[in-house]
């Protein structure tokens, strides 16, 4: 039996507890993951798609620059450390 290689999932926020609306609401963008076997390594494909603008494309490519590679470390092995964004503004 072959494992599974791809998940795919809706994306988006609820709106903020003051009811404002949020520029990416729930269900409104996919998300794709495809893990391809290479040589002793897998390689992880990563795409977001429907995003609403260009800001929200911006924004959500920081948000997975800066996470991906944590989840890389995590997946390794390694202790990626606490979330400096935890801390502090982003």
């Amino acid at each position: 039996m072959t494992p599974p290689r791809r998940l795919v999932f809706t994306w988006g926020w609820e709106p903020a507890e003051d009811g404002t609306a949020n520029p990416v609401p729930p269900g409104s963008s996919t998300v794709e993951i495809e893990l391809e076997p290479e040589d002793d390594r897998t390689r992880l494909r990563f795409t977001h798609r429907d995003l609403p603008s260009a800001e929200a494309t911006q924004s959500h490519a920081h948000g997975w620059d800066h996470y991906l590679p944590r989840l890389e470390s995590a997946a390794a092995g390694d202790d990626p450390g606490r979330d400096p964004w935890l801390d502090g503004p982003m």
